[in-house]
């Protein structure tokens, strides 16, 4: 495989991704821009564009790319990107690391990837584009991660539809670790990440085959390149990495949700080395709302599936990067 392997950054939303993905940031040879939200989409509308070998089909993708909003964050100019994606290998995978490479070219880099917590739940979609991509997985508490994600005006998922969606999270994690394998997938966790930025970051860099850099530790020299100022829910990127919200849930937690928190997530928290506080059983009706949240989530395996039996029947072109 090439040294210069996709990196894909991945966690619960709140888990810090943003400020693991500025950490990668400051390394002289990666870029990882902010987040680009036009992959999972584009991989599940993938059949409107029709065969890719078609240079007129390409460029209507390119367009499709060029035209989301989250593209303008990229501060790319649209026009050389989309001749780009139009002069280059007929797949979706190609177009979409053409925009990711020229967003590392920007700034004198080779290596890039893309960060984005819903790539957690689409890790089949991620693999099938890239094959070659390393995903690097954050962990954080799931009572902490909850918390915080509950006071996002963005979230659109109540408290029982959070935990399960955490739990969920980890699931795909542990899928990913079995069968990607300790080349292809490393996880972080959160804790460490902040208490000991250096120790995790040369951990991580020997995984992705590179060099440590100590610029790596102080994300908050590349925050006003690397995170747009509309989104001012990642603020605490534009200062030092410290541990302040570790343990927070304590204060920003009813006892009823962290009772839950603790029943709901106990093996999968255990796992990862958490305490759990010894909250009491959470009464029964906050149990059973849980549970229907859970029910309701999306069967990952089967759409995974579903999604390789289509593309082996050839109602599309190959999707997976030829770059």
């Amino acid at each position: 495989m090439s040294p210069d392997r996709p990196i894909f950054v991945v966690g619960f939303p709140r888990s810090g991704t943003t400020m693991l993905q500025l950490m990668l940031h400051a390394h002289p040879r990666i870029a990882i821009p902010p987040e680009s939200r036009f992959v999972i989409s584009g991989y599940q509308q993938r059949r409107q564009f029709g065969d890719l070998r078609d240079p007129a089909r390409r460029r209507a993708l390119a367009k499709w790319i060029v035209s989301k909003k989250t593209f303008r964050d990229l501060r790319l100019d649209a026009s050389e990107v989309t001749e780009e994606i139009v002069a280059g290998p007929p797949t979706l995978g190609s177009a979409f690391g053409i925009v990711f490479r020229s967003y590392a070219r920007r700034f004198g880099k080779a290596r890039w990837g893309d960060k984005r917590p819903a790539y957690l739940h689409a890790l089949h979609i991620i693999t099938s584009l890239f094959p070659d991509a390393q995903i690097v997985h954050l962990v954080r508490d799931g009572r902490d991660a909850v918390a915080s994600v509950m006071e996002m005006t963005w979230n659109t998922r109540d408290f029982y539809q959070s935990v399960a969606a955490w739990n969920e999270g980890v699931d795909h994690g542990r899928w990913a670790a079995r069968t990607l394998g300790p080349d292809s997938y490393h996880e972080i966790r959160y804790e460490h990440l902040v208490a000991d930025p250096a120790a995790e970051l040369k951990q991580l860099c020997a995984f992705l085959g590179e060099e440590f850099d100590p610029a790596m530790t102080e994300p908050a020299t590349v925050a006003s390149v690397a995170v747009p100022k509309r989104k001012a829910w990642h603020e605490r990127t534009h200062g030092s990495v410290d541990s302040a919200r570790v343990s927070s849930y304590q204060q920003r937690l009813e006892p009823w949700q962290i009772a839950l928190c603790e029943d709901a997530m106990g093996s999968r928290l255990r796992g990862f080395g958490y305490q759990l506080s010894g909250a009491p059983k959470p009464a029964l009706e906050h149990r059973l709302r849980y549970l229907r949240a859970a029910a309701r989530n999306p069967v990952v395996r089967p759409k995974r599936a579903l999604d390789r039996f289509l593309e082996r029947l050839g109602g599309a072109a190959s999707v997976a990067s030829q770059l």
